[in-house]
């Protein structure tokens, strides 16, 4: 790292390329203002001229967007906002990692600013949206860090760049995961609403009979009554349209909107029955076909309320994985929420049916009582496993250790060094072998491509557990060993109780030698 940075400045790349496509911007909307206004206004010229408008505040953004740091502090300017900080009053520098969308594996790389008082923000510039601008990202970045050393308070040199991403604990509570948590909850809640009328509406179609001379007009709308036409022609579409039966001389009336299938059951000329209830056409009825309309079931639309309910369990398990780890270190990698899914799926296997068959009538019956009390119990064991599966394992020392039992033969520990080095030469190792024979990195659960680990020159560290720094690829509830490999810093990930028993498998090997 050098030493001798005075001014760091981070302006938008390329400057160039960003301007034409400012003024490309500004032409289009020009000219869909001067389009519109000779010919009219249309939704297709408002359309195209604000997708101009919109491309052309983002490329402005973009390319009037400027950092800058000297002995004086950090200034960010923005087309909206400006911003500035001394030294002193910044705590640390990090880096935070955001997941490009439609892409696989992409990343967004951009400085992140904790204050002194716990606030946080992150710089327009330097960014790094690819490898190819990692170099300059890592350089700039390099750069705050020497000023922040030099001119701010008690910040230590070697000290590593905390990385902040989706899977830390300092990402901050989970807006989206909140949002769509309560947006399903809102639509189970308007979906078992209509429950009841559903289930009303139903038995009411069930019990319909047909009308007679004696019945009160007033009533006639709850029985049936019946019609004859004569189909004049269909008229059947595909897909997303509709489809129609005309009848002959608009009697009962012009045409009914069915199904293709129907449209293609029926036949101009067709002498048919129509059954009127409650105002609408509910059955066609022909000598080759017949035509019954839809009923809503209440049973499905039961089911479509527990579906969404349950499905707002997984965001609400992020935003409870989020408070559980609200006093980790900020790059702190937070267990995964997967496991709340295996309680969430045993839910709806004795849920779904139970609605489904008892959408009105749940505890009517000590049939359906003991259905969802042995339910609810073994939902609760789930969410107890889901629960101790996903706690946050101190890796200090404070928890308690487990006994391991000794090893009988050779066992393969699913563990990884994270450096390439002789002995897992581009991280290709996924596993350690222990037990007969020397410990070995192997590609998997074999002795195939095994290379023998130097354990006489590993020593232990520090055991932590995972941060933002460690990669993607170790998993939020595994640790990591620092080692030193004869003077070289090595990490070596696993989950918790593995990592135990490899590092004491390496050190009782050692002391043997």
């Amino acid at each position: 790292m050098t030493t001798d940075v005075r001014e760091v400045h981070c302006r938008a790349r390329p400057r160039r390329a960003l301007w034409l496509s400012v003024a490309f911007a500004a032409a289009g909307v020009g000219a869909s203002v001067v389009w519109a206004a000779y010919r009219g206004p249309s939704v297709l010229w408002v359309a195209v001229g604000g997708s101009f408008a919109l491309v052309g505040l983002v490329s402005l953004h973009l390319v009037t967007a400027r950092v800058s740091a000297d002995a004086r502090g950090l200034r960010s300017w923005t087309l909206l906002r400006r911003w500035s900080v001394p030294w002193p009053d910044v705590a640390e520098l990090r880096i935070r990692l955001k997941r490009r969308n439609g892409s696989r594996g992409g990343q967004i790389r951009r400085v992140g600013v904790l204050l002194r008082d716990g606030h946080s923000r992150t710089l327009p510039l330097p960014v790094a949206t690819g490898p190819y601008e990692l170099d300059l990202f890592e350089e700039k970045l390099a750069d705050l860090r020497v000023l922040h050393q030099r001119h701010g308070i008690g910040v230590a040199e070697s000290v590593a760049v905390p990385v902040v991403s989706d899977r830390t604990a300092g990402r901050g509570w989970a807006g989206a995961a909140v949002l769509w948590c309560v947006g399903l909850l809102v639509g189970a809640g308007v979906a078992a609403a209509f429950v009841s009328g559903t289930a009303a509406d139903q038995r009411a179609w069930r019990a319909a009979v047909p009308c007679t001379a004696s019945t009160p007009v007033a009533e006639r709308r709850e029985c049936l009554t019946y019609t004859s036409a004569v189909i004049a022609r269909t008229d059947p579409n595909r897909p997303k349209k509709s489809s129609w039966l005309y009848f002959a001389d608009d009697r009962p009336f012009a045409r009914l909107e069915v199904p293709v299938e129907a449209a293609d059951g029926f036949r101009a000329g067709d002498k048919v029955q129509l059954t009127f209830w409650r105002g609408e056409v509910r059955v066609v009825t022909g000598s080759r076909y017949v035509w019954h309309r839809h009923v809503p079931n209440a049973g499905t639309l039961a089911v479509m309320s527990a579906l969404a309910a349950l499905a707002a369990g997984y965001p609400g398990a992020l935003t409870v994985q989020r408070v559980r780890g609200r006093r980790l270190p900020d790059d702190e990698v937070l267990p995964s929420a997967l496991p709340f899914v295996v309680p969430l799926g045993g839910t709806a296997l004795w849920l779904v049916p139970l609605w489904y068959l008892h959408p009105t009538a749940l505890l009517d019956s000590p049939a359906t009582i003991t259905w969802a009390a042995v339910g609810t119990l073994g939902t609760a064991a789930l969410l107890v496993w889901a629960w101790r599966e996903t706690r946050v394992r101190p890796a200090d020392g404070a928890e308690v250790a487990v006994e391991l039992p000794e090893l009988d033969g050779e066992v393969f520990v699913s563990a990884r060094f994270l450096e390439h080095t002789d002995y897992n030469p581009y991280c290709f190792g996924t596993h350690i072998a222990l037990g007969d024979g020397p410990p070995a990195v192997t590609p998997g659960p074999g002795r195939f491509a095994a290379r023998r680990i130097p354990v006489e020159r590993l020593t232990v560290k520090a055991v932590r557990r995972a941060r933002g720094g460690d990669g993607e690829t170790v998993p939020g509830d595994w640790h990591i060993a620092e080692l030193d490999d004869g003077g070289r810093p090595v990490r070596l990930a696993a989950a918790p109780d593995d990592l135990t028993r490899v590092l004491r498998e390496l050190t009782a090997v050692r002391e043997a030698q």
